[in-house]
């Protein structure tokens, strides 16, 4: 795109954008929300309390902060276990926890998925 394209395009967002900006702030939908944000800021600074404050307040369950956000869960993962594949027609055998294995997933592209699962012996 040549750079007087690039402009034009630029130029006809902005109109865009303010048409939108002006129509928007026609809303008196929009209006009481700001009314009603400037009147809750003005209070939270008259009694020194953050946002964060005011959301503990209404609901003290909420979690936020980053000690809360960082804590770790109580349940764990459950460990995957070993499936040993034996190819009746070659005689190979595979080992693995998952289907990512390059040779497991050649054999199944070759005689399917369903017929390789056959093959497959629970380790543990």
């Amino acid at each position: 795109m040549s750079l007087i394209n690039e402009y034009r395009a630029t130029e006809e967002a902005i109109k865009e954008l303010q048409e939108r900006l002006k129509n928007m702030s026609q809303d008196d939908k929009l209006k009481k929300e700001l009314e009603f944000e400037g009147k809750l800021r003005t209070l939270m600074g008259e009694y020194s309390k953050s946002l964060r404050d005011i959301i503990a307040l209404l609901d003290p369950e909420a979690k936020v902060g980053k000690l809360q956000r960082g804590a770790k869960t109580t349940t764990t993962k459950r460990a995957r276990k070993v499936k040993q594949y034996k190819n009746p027609n070659t005689g190979d055998v595979i080992e693995t926890k998952g289907g990512n294995h390059k040779t497991l997933k050649e054999w199944k592209a070759k005689w399917g998925s369903d017929v390789v699962e056959s093959w497959a012996t629970l380790l543990g």
